[in-house]
């Protein structure tokens, strides 16, 4: 077993989650890792583990997403994992640093949310994605867009721009309220 499967098992293992949806979510992650043993790689085409990140100000009152090329929604940082990540939460901070540019940022403990979501990477699969909560240092300002982006900004966590969707609106409720109590 790889060491970023094993850390995936032993994240969703004692995870703690906050309704019986996301609890029904868990027990099927945990299934899809006992069937796969590639469900860390995109090459796993029934479905793979994704790590994503809600980004929130210092205060919880601000958060950045990107406007996804492809997909056209307004979405959080995250994507897939790759040979060197050695932790599911290596790679929500990896890919929240890279897709805003903002250096210092603060991954908050466990992740906070799980979405299961279809996607057209490969032809059509499904993203188990792991969501975490991360804070930005006060101040910090975007730097960078990436390929996959058409926008990039930071908003109000009370009013997030159109179109979005449930998912992302939920991730970034619960960061910001994680954020608040940290």
């Amino acid at each position: 077993m790889s060491g970023l499967l094993a850390d995936a098992r032993a994240v969703l293992e004692s995870w703690e989650a906050p309704s019986s949806e996301q609890e029904e979510l868990r027990r099927d992650y945990l299934a899809h890792l006992d069937r796969h043993e590639d469900a860390m790689w995109r090459s796993c085409r029934p479905g793979h583990l994704t790590a994503s990140a809600a980004i929130v100000d210092p205060s919880g009152t601000a958060t950045v997403l990107t406007l996804h090329r492809s997909i056209r929604l307004w979405l959080q940082l995250g994507g897939h994992c790759e040979a060197d990540d050695a932790t599911l939460a290596d790679v929500a901070l990896r890919e929240a640093t890279e897709e805003s540019g903002i250096p210092g940022l603060r991954l908050l403990p466990g992740p906070i949310r799980l979405d299961r979501h279809a996607v057209p990477c490969g032809g059509g699969s499904v993203h188990l994605d792991v969501q975490y909560a991360v804070v930005a240092p006060a101040g910090a300002t975007l730097s960078r867009l990436v390929d996959e982006s058409d926008d990039l900004g930071w908003f109000p966590v009370a009013d997030l721009p159109e179109p979005t969707d449930t998912a992302c609106r939920s991730l970034v409720s619960a960061a910001a309220e994680a954020a608040r109590r940290a």
